[in-house]
């Protein structure tokens, strides 16, 4: 059973990021009473430096120093060190800490050394070695938490755990009156037994994550149109969204004249007749090449030509999406003329009810992958939407993402990459003010900064 953490009620900045399917990570027992009784430790954690501009492949050290400002000693002290996904261990460990994780393959991981050695009151002391993180292809706004205790914060519940095989590392013992400073929020339980402090570094690794905007046509039965919004991030970057009271990004949707919008994914609300802000289920993190799928269904009322239907990133800023020409993409909807065309921007698309050669197909470009074609499939809770073939009697279905379109004639097929969707449901909140804990989950658990205390 996992153990919970008490949440110290003070704003919390960024430390570290989530990640997809990893589950939530509890560090320390607590009683529910703990912040109401919950005193000044004794424990202290010097700040660490933030880390800006690093450039992935490269290395960031995680140095720990600390104080015992209490009036007792411990017998034991532990420090544990928990860094998102675009952070990874790659040294042989002491033998004295452990790599844990639910799921290795997501690099969303924990390092617990355990040091048994006496921290005496007064004292000061420097972990011996800092801990050396890579920053992996895939980093862009990442982290690391520390935390201080003289208690086992990571209980029961990890799948997985490695020992480290190198030499044991120590505490060094500094002299008394070296700079340490008050901690972020030194703490211990009513009781006195349990003592913990905590901080954080963020690390800004210099790289770039491209979101994109598609849409595209599913199927089209007499007056009654079903077109899909798909949100995409193409990478490489994944981007950690630590702020749960606001969203990572909204699209803005926009049915075309002459059609009336029968129904929509339940995470658009309407803002106007006709139009939709649309909130992508990005959870924690945002992985390369996760994408979300809205499904749209239209009655045509009337044929209006050259009508678009379009779905708009919201205008916020995004300094590490480059490439804004695909931030929206428009669909041209033409009921006479039997086609349709899609544009990741504006003004791409092909209209023309026939072609020679059997089909036509324009470039695309995605960053999961994405199909095209009349009598596709798609869904939205988390499945995988296809390509079939070409409609007939002269209807076609166009396909677009990142600026780019399909179109076909009639009986033509096209076909693009698998793309995965990531399900429904509206944002979840990253943590509860009453119970805190160190997210890690995906696309992803959000890493912050949190207290404890047992009784």
């Amino acid at each position: 059973m996992l153990g919970t953490v008490a949440d110290h009620s003070r704003p919390l900045r960024r430390a570290a990021a989530a990640v997809g399917a990893v589950a939530l990570v509890a560090m320390a027992a607590a009683p529910a009473s703990a912040d109401n009784g919950r005193v000044p430790g004794g424990l202290v954690l010097a700040p660490l430096p933030s880390a800006a501009g690093v450039k992935t492949g490269s290395v960031v050290e995680v140095p720990v120093l600390f104080a015992n400002k209490g009036d007792k000693a411990h017998e034991k002290i532990f420090l544990n060190y928990h860094f998102s996904p675009g952070l990874a261990s790659r040294e042989v460990l002491p033998s004295n800490c452990t790599l844990r994780s639910n799921d290795i393959e997501s690099n969303a991981n924990i390092v617990l050394c355990q040091f048994d050695q006496t921290v005496k009151a007064g004292g000061v002391y420097a972990a011996e070695k800092s801990l050396v993180l890579k920053v992996l292809d895939h980093a862009l706004n990442d982290g690391v938490s520390v935390m201080l205790s003289n208690y086992d914060p990571v209980q029961e519940g990890w799948e997985k755990a490695w020992p480290g095989t190198g030499p044991a590392m120590r505490l060094t013992e500094l002299p008394s009156d070296t700079p340490v400073g008050d901690g972020d929020d030194p703490s211990r339980s009513p009781s006195g037994d349990s003592e913990w402090d905590s901080t954080s570094m963020e690390v800004d690794a210099v790289n770039t994550a491209d979101f994109q905007m598609a849409l595209r046509e599913t199927s089209r039965v007499g007056k009654t149109l079903t077109l899909e919004a798909k949100f995409t991030n193409a990478g490489p970057g994944w981007v950690n969204h630590s702020d749960s009271e606001t969203d990572l990004t909204k699209f803005l949707f926009k049915a075309p004249a002459g059609t009336t919008v029968t129904k929509i994914d339940n995470r658009c609300r309407k803002v106007t007749t006709g139009s939709y802000n649309c909130t992508p289920f990005t959870r924690d993190s945002l992985r390369a090449g996760s994408t979300d799928t809205f499904l749209v269904t239209l009655r045509v009322d009337k044929s209006v030509p050259g009508a678009r239907a379009s779905a708009s990133l919201e205008n916020k800023p995004r300094p590490y999406d480059k490439n804004k020409k695909n931030d929206s993409a428009t669909l041209l909807i033409n009921k006479d003329s039997g086609s349709t065309g899609g544009t990741g921007t504006t003004n791409g698309g092909t209209t023309g009810g026939s072609s020679t050669g059997g089909h036509s197909t324009g470039g695309s470009s995605t960053g999961g992958g994405s199909t095209g074609g009349d009598g596709s499939t798609s869904s939205t809770g988390g499945s995988t939407g296809t390509g079939g073939s070409g409609s007939t009697g002269g209807s076609t279905s166009g396909s677009a993402t990142g600026g780019s379109a399909t179109s076909g004639s009639s009986g033509a097929s096209s076909t693009g990459g698998n793309l995965a969707s990531t399900g429904s449901g509206a944002t979840l909140p990253l943590a509860g003010a009453a119970a805190a804990t160190l997210a890690v989950g995906a696309g992803a658990v959000l890493l912050v900064r949190r207290r404890a205390a047992r009784s």
